[in-house]
């Protein structure tokens, strides 16, 4: 089951690479910027979510798929990499999967030579997890 952090993970990471959500039949659509701000999600991005999962706003897919933001909050999905491109995807539990990434209509995707989408970072968290490692490393070595 693809939990809501996993559903709005990989809305960001195609925010970030330009695709778009589609809402009320296609009249309107969401691309927020930027996406993330330092070690947390834009403001832009999370007022973009939660119109996104508001009712009022009706249903939601991402540009390039057929699957509802809604939908793959269900239990019958769940969050994959492309086998393509190795962003995320949906894959149905039960039944057919998607029909298609959203990368198969992205010209020049997958692009290894350009930093791929990421969610957040908080650098103090990574640093000190390096100097763990090293410090790990060091006693082993004794």
């Amino acid at each position: 089951m693809a939990t809501k952090n996993e559903v709005k993970e990989y809305l960001a990471y195609w925010f970030q690479l330009g695709k778009r959500v589609i809402a009320v039949n296609g009249k309107v659509s969401f691309l927020p910027q930027p996406v993330i701000q330092g070690d947390r999600y834009s403001q832009e991005f999370e007022e973009c979510w939660l119109t996104i999962l508001s009712p009022a706003t009706g249903d939601c897919y991402l540009d390039g798929t057929q699957e509802t933001i809604n939908e793959l909050l269900t239990p019958a999905w769940e969050m994959l990499p492309c086998g393509r491109c190795s962003m995320p995807v949906p894959l149905k539990n039960v039944g057919m999967p998607a029909l298609l990434c959203p990368c198969s209509n992205l010209p020049g995707w997958p692009n290894t030579e350009i930093p791929a989408p990421r969610s957040p970072v908080c650098s103090q968290e990574q640093l000190t997890a390096i100097c763990a490692s090293f410090g790990e490393k060091s006693t082993d070595a004794q």
